[in-house]
């Protein structure tokens, strides 16, 4: 026999909330598609709650392991989300496509689904103006040995074009023929060498063209559809120096953002191993001072997943702008 929490939806919640005293503080769930989810929404939704209501990140089962968006959402395909119970997802293309899909209309359409607007938690945590802080917080070394703003604006300017032809085969249902995954590995790189930075953008050129050529034979009635769209992508408030922000997350962080601070990180920490060396009166003092700067150090990853610069991004803006809606309906019901 199940028991009555184990059917939790938004009016049980709000049931127990009305149970407590009228001081107290009214409980929001938030359902989250994994464990990795769960510390960035906490970070998120904390800041907005008051002496009148609190957010419990939760992942969205009790009695299975099951994760992933379609977890996530499944209390909304019963009716079960509402002001008190929601899910909180990456918006991936979803958003993008503007209601293609059932999983695009649910996200786009429903006032208690909060989502990223960016691909996933990964392109925030890559935003660009924060990066140089992410590079310091490793190494404890604050030169600027790449401009990591100019650079991520005109990776993305590069990549762009072929952005928007993968929005456009997803939304024309030919995604079997160019891939999210064919994209991802058309602007990926690594290997960077920090002092010519324009070398892999470069790279990334070469490919990006060689793609749109063959989309250009392969599919001409893109001539007629290709433009409406992209200008569609932009009145959505995406813009070519942006467009990172909408690619998949992980190949953003690992096969793009990590290539290019990986090897910025191992020449700062030499840098500052060598200013050590210099300035050191002795074998000791040196030997005491290297130790000790090397236990100051982070991992440049690690660093990356907890930065939190995102906040000041247009995405952010735009979910911040939904949490303030929600709360606002959820404290005119009383």
């Amino acid at each position: 026999m199940k028991r009555l929490q184990d059917n939790l939806n938004s009016a049980y919640i709000e049931s127990a909330n009305r149970l407590k005293p009228k001081t107290a503080r009214r409980k929001i769930v938030a359902y989250v598609e994994s464990y990795d989810d769960v510390f960035f929404w906490r970070s998120i939704l904390e800041d907005f709650e008051s002496d009148k209501l609190y957010f419990q990140v939760m992942l969205p089962s009790r009695t299975t392991l099951g994760k992933g968006k379609k977890t996530a959402l499944m209390n909304q395909l019963g009716a079960g989300l509402g002001q008190y119970m929601i899910a909180c997802v990456d918006a991936d293309y979803d958003w993008l496509l503007q209601g293609h899909t059932e999983m695009s209309r649910m996200l786009c359409n429903s006032p208690y689904v909060l989502h990223t607007y960016a691909y996933a938690i990964e392109n925030y945590q890559c935003y660009a103006p924060g990066l140089h802080t992410v590079c310091v917080m490793s190494t404890l070394n604050d030169r600027e040995i790449i401009d990591l703003e100019a650079f991520m604006a005109e990776y993305s300017r590069i990549i762009w074009p072929l952005f928007v032809w993968n929005i456009w085969a997803y939304r024309y249902d030919l995604y079997k023929d160019f891939r999210i995954t064919d994209f991802c590995e058309a602007v990926s790189f690594r290997d960077i060498n920090p002092y010519h930075p324009q070398d892999s953008l470069e790279y990334v050129r070469r490919h990006v063209n060689r793609k749109i050529n063959w989309l250009h034979q392969h599919f001409p009635q893109g001539k007629k559809t290709y433009a409406p769209l992209r200008d569609e992508l932009i009145n959505l408030g995406l813009t070519p120096e942006t467009s990172y922000l909408y690619m998949q997350g992980h190949t953003l962080f690992e096969n793009v953002v990590m290539s290019v601070l990986s090897p910025i990180c191992v020449l700062l920490r030499k840098e500052r191993e060598r200013e050590i060396n210099s300035l050191a009166g002795h074998a000791t003092q040196r030997q005491n001072e290297l130790s000790s700067y090397q236990h100051s150090q982070s991992p440049v990853d690690e660093m990356l997943r907890k930065s939190t610069g995102y906040k000041d991004s247009p995405p952010y803006q735009r979910l911040k702008e939904d949490i303030m809606r929600l709360i606002g309906d959820v404290e005119r019901q009383k």
